[in-house]
């Protein structure tokens, strides 16, 4: 492993990618950078290629043309989909380190029933649950009848975080399955339902970078779901965050290691599931006790924004020994001391409804934060608005307050049309 002598190819186009790229990009071990399909915050520091992710000889063809080491899978439709699998099955390209698991451990993010089960299994603390099969829901009913309120309905498979249904009586619930049952806007992914009881307490995001033996544990983060102020409205792809977080303390994190990441590494083992990459768990915090609400095989976003530039080690270095776990283990990981904040600027009418192609301007005004694009592209060096959610605006201080005015200053110097965020990411953490 000499010194500027490796290839990366990232698969996404948001901020998340953005993020990563620009973080790897900051590595002496690092030759050349190429994104796919990327955006244009990417295509500022790495290559873009347009292809499609979902598409498997487009990216076997693209590791080849251009001697790819280490291919890193932003989002989880293609892990769930087996990418790794073709990949490691495939002789001309097997020797690729690939950041992400293979699909059988890619079924904790691509079937709730399987991560329950899975929890249930090695004692992992987690809301008590039943699966149904949508097409016959009344025993699912029946089911709701035993329970106290809220009530919190899931359909089984990956729906972009949009197949959450917090309920606050039985009414809506029983409406919310009945919409399930006859509705097949979920596809495949809605087959099967998951009801849980609802868990009450702080949520928090723990990250660990793993091969299946050893794992680092990440900074935590909180995220901030719902589309409006004081966490109301609908649920979003997330429309901040930030790190660390208060209320996790080296107590509860000792918690969190020895009942929930430990158990897991070795519940994988234990099912001869062999996993290379990051696992989020989504955690709440019950009066002092963690709990896992879900697992995720890949970076969250817009976490991935805020926990990445507090981390000061060399992530590249780290995705280069992944396989050697003797070298992996021994790599230290440094966190920095500061906090960060992460605020989404978002389309009016997202998580909905939305816009594209509005022209977006002072980007190149904003120096106390970093700008991480994600449904933004360039064209005729101008920005134009191309998603829902826009940029990620995040800042370091070591007080969190003033990371987060930073924040909220440098977003006051960038303007689309129907520009929407939300006022108030952080407020809970620092009153």
């Amino acid at each position: 492993m000499k010194h500027n002598s490796i290839n990366v190819l990232i698969l996404g186009s948001g901020g998340r990618e953005h993020a990563i790229a620009w973080k790897i990009k900051q590595s002496p071990f690092l030759n050349k950078i190429f994104v796919a399909p990327g955006n244009s915050g990417t295509s500022n520091i790495a290559t873009n290629i347009n292809i499609n992710i979902n598409n498997y000889n487009s990216i076997k063809n693209t590791i080849l043309e251009h001697e790819i080491h280490i291919v890193i899978v932003g989002p989880e439709d293609p892990l769930v989909h087996g990418l790794h699998n073709m990949c490691k099955n495939d002789t001309d390209i097997s020797n690729v380190t690939i950041i992400g698991p293979q699909k059988e451990g890619a079924l904790l993010e691509g079937s709730k029933s399987f991560a329950k089960k899975f929890m249930q299994k090695n004692k992992i603390p987690t809301a008590k649950y039943e699966k149904f099969e949508a097409k016959n829901i009344r025993p699912a009913k029946s089911y709701l009848k035993k329970m106290p309120p809220p009530y919190v309905i899931k359909v089984d498979g990956l729906a972009a975080g949009k197949g959450v249904f917090i309920c606050e009586d039985i009414k809506e619930a029983n409406r919310v399955l009945e919409d399930l049952s006859v509705s097949s806007r979920f596809g495949e992914a809605g087959e099967t339902i998951v009801i849980e009881e609802f868990l009450k307490g702080i949520e928090m995001s723990v990250f660990i970078l793993t091969n299946g033996n050893s794992y680092k544990i990440l900074p935590v983060a909180k995220d901030y779901k719902r589309i409006g102020e004081n966490d109301t409205g609908l649920n979003t792809g997330g429309m901040g965050a930030v790190s660390p977080v208060p209320f996790m303390n080296q107590e509860l994190l000792k918690k969190v290691e020895t009942k929930i990441i430990q158990p897991t590494i070795k519940g994988l083992k234990k099912e001869n599931i062999s996993y290379i990459g990051f696992i989020f768990f989504g955690l709440i915090n019950v009066e002092g006790e963690p709990y896992v609400i879900e697992y995720n095989v890949r970076l969250g976003d817009p976490e991935t924004q805020v926990i990445l530039p507090r981390i000061e080690s060399d992530l590249l270095e780290l995705f280069i020994n992944i396989e050697k776990n003797s070298i992996f283990k021994n790599i230290p990981i440094k966190i920095s001391e500061l906090n960060a904040a992460t605020i989404i600027l978002s389309s009016g009418g997202y998580p909905e409804k939305y816009s594209k192609g509005h022209i977006v301007t002072g980007c190149d005004d904003v120096t106390e934060s970093i700008l991480f694009h994600a449904g933004l592209k360039a064209e005729n060096n101008k920005h134009l608005t191309n998603g829902g959610r826009v940029l990620a605006v995040t800042s370091l201080h070591k007080k969190a307050k003033i990371a987060i005015q930073k924040c909220y200053s440098s977003i006051e110097k960038i303007h689309f049309k129907n520009v929407y965020f939300r006022r108030d990411i952080g407020k809970d953490i620092i009153k």
